[in-house]
């Protein structure tokens, strides 16, 4: 029997508690991708507490992804308890806050 297909909702925050281990190393880049694709240029993973081996298996990735220009782990205070995540931010997260930050300096000399 096939597992049938799971529909993440691609919306900047993926929850891997749903997920086998196996799975994450195909599963982090081709989230990545569709969020890019789609506008979102920050992206928070939740990969829990655990002994921390999900954890290093997320930042090894996002520290090889040639998309990623930074990546921070943290963890969200919520009324459950801390969900340990981690944070990436793509190039064009950059490339936005500059022309932001362009977009400002001309309207400031106009």
């Amino acid at each position: 029997m096939m597992d049938e297909p799971i529909q993440l909702p691609i919306d900047g925050v993926l929850d891997l508690h749903n997920f086998h281990p196996r799975e994450i190393k195909e599963l982090v880049p081709d989230y990545l991708a569709t969020c890019l694709e789609r506008g979102i240029f920050q992206v928070r993973i939740i990969h829990g507490k655990g002994i921390g081996n999900l954890r290093h298996t997320v930042h090894s990735i996002l520290s090889r992804h040639p998309d990623v220009v930074f990546s921070l782990s943290t963890t969200l205070n919520t009324a459950a308890g801390g969900r340990p995540l981690s944070i990436c931010g793509s190039r064009r997260v950059n490339l936005e806050a500059e022309k932001r930050v362009a977009a400002h300096r001309r309207a400031r000399k106009i």
